[in-house]
């Protein structure tokens, strides 16, 4: 059996990754690092490189060309806009239950849709991403929701006759306790970035900044992406 990865370069999908190799075997897992237009490389590079600290094949795709017509969302190279530098919790009281600026539109339907496509085309039966339920709360990123992924699941076994299931195993769990998975899978956390600004170090702001930064807290340790900070 065998295995696609969506790795982003980082906490979440890097544990992701850890977690299907110890499932399946290295010699079974496949990284996919997808870029989308970006406003910078520091999460494809940090895929490269917890890639390369694995041993494992890293496929790319660009999907640029897809949301080149945005200029609302504020991670992307389209948007004059500046990233927010306030938790979620304080975002979405000004978001009238919509998504933060930070929200990509439907980006995990179109990775997994795109994953799909390709896992097959590499003989995989499981495709694996890291959403967990922190990100999904007040429908700050509606999906990464286990409903939304019960749906992809659903339409991706459905149109791959049965070939092809997903799996998102934090989707129920906090940051925190994916953190507290990747601490006893050993991950690479040195090598993930997770700052949607793209400086030469974090920039401790941004709300998956602070997310990040909450997470290890919990669990009594030092973030190393810190470090040499």
């Amino acid at each position: 059996m065998k295995a696609l990865v969506l790795s982003s370069g980082g906490v979440d999908s890097t544990t992701c990754l850890g977690l299907a190799i110890e499932t399946y075997g290295k010699e079974n897992v496949i990284a996919l690092s997808i870029t989308y237009g970006q406003k910078h490389t520091k999460e494809v590079e940090a895929a490269e490189a917890v890639a390369n600290y694995y041993g494992i094949e890293l496929l790319t795709l660009d999907l640029t060309k897809i949301f080149q017509y945005d200029t609302k969302c504020t991670l992307l190279a389209g948007s004059i806009n500046e990233i927010p530098t306030e938790s979620y919790a304080d975002q979405l009281k000004k978001t009238d239950g919509k998504p933060v600026s930070t929200y990509v539109p439907f980006r995990n339907g179109l990775f997994l849709s795109s994953a799909a496509s390709i896992a097959l085309s590499k003989d995989c039966s499981v495709i694996y991403y890291g959403a967990h339920s922190d990100d999904a709360a007040g429908n700050a990123y509606p999906d990464c929701s286990d409903a939304f992924n019960q749906s992809m699941k659903s339409a991706i076994e459905i149109g791959s006759g049965n070939q092809l299931t997903i799996e998102a195993p934090f989707v129920n769990m906090a940051k925190k306790d994916v953190v507290r998975e990747g601490l006893r899978l050993q991950v690479p956390y040195h090598l993930t970035w997770s700052c949607y600004e793209g400086g030469g170090k974090p920039c401790g702001k941004c709300g998956t900044c602070r997310d990040r930064a909450a997470a290890f807290a919990a669990n009594g340790v030092a973030d190393p992406a810190w470090k040499e900070n």
